[in-house]
């Protein structure tokens, strides 16, 4: 029976990186056809959708199975809870790249806009933070993934300067106005990538040492005096 469960936990595991690497794969493309104002390589994104779908349901239902068979030990049980929640921020990953698609495929039917936004070191900045959550799930190392909830600040950062110029543009060239609203929804799109990458690095944090660094509260505070103080 254990022997069927440490299979039941590397298939788990080998599933997760396979929808790990589809969503990964989907933000890349993405990023790209906006920037290329490539239509091939968004329907691309629209059509991978259903395969990260389909993922998401086959890994849950494999997780719920493994929790049904055997009481696990507390290691293994932080491994499946993680896994399940990690899942759901891989699928919502691929939502935003389908939402970054749907911009692109806006820009093509549009004139061509120089815009003061660097749309692509923001992509290669949160292309990077996805790839570390996933490799610090691989190798299971709780310093991999403090290193993503770091860079976590430098994407917000990106975001909200993207905001402020591109707002600031509208003001100024009302006709490049839909051009940088893309711009603006594609910056936001990035931040939430951003945001869930910053999930999934918590998640193996938390199956790694047990520890709980959700909202930067510390492991010994409690929750409820934790609220308190804020007020």
């Amino acid at each position: 029976m254990r022997t069927r469960f440490q299979q039941g936990l590397d298939d788990l595991r080998a599933r997760l990186l396979r929808m790990g690497g589809l969503a990964e794969q989907a933000v890349d493309r993405a990023c790209q056809a906006y920037i290329d104002r490539d239509l091939a390589r968004c329907h691309m994104v629209l059509e991978g959708e259903f395969q990260i779908n389909v993922a998401e349901r086959e890994i849950d239902e494999l997780a719920f199975d493994l929790l049904a068979l055997q009481q696990p030990i507390a290691v293994d049980l932080r491994f499946i809870l993680a896994v399940t929640k990690i899942n759901s921020d891989l699928e919502r990953v691929g939502d935003q790249a389908v939402n970054i698609a749907e911009r692109a495929m806006d820009l093509v039917e549009l004139p061509k806009a120089e815009l003061p936004v660097d749309i692509p070191r923001m992509a290669a900045a949160v292309s990077a933070m996805v790839r570390r959550s996933l490799e610090s799930f691989i190798e299971g190392k709780a310093e991999l993934a403090q290193a993503v909830l770091e860079m976590d600040n430098v994407v917000d950062r990106m975001k909200d300067e993207a905001f402020i110029t591109l707002v600031k543009t509208m003001n100024e060239r009302p006709e490049v106005t839909r051009q940088a609203l893309d711009a603006l929804l594609v910056a936001r799109n990035l931040e939430r990538v951003a945001d869930h990458a910053t999930n999934i690095a918590e998640d193996v944090i938390f199956w790694v040492r047990g520890a709980d660094v959700r909202h930067n509260v510390a492991p010994e505070t409690p929750l409820h005096q934790a609220s308190t103080d804020t007020h």
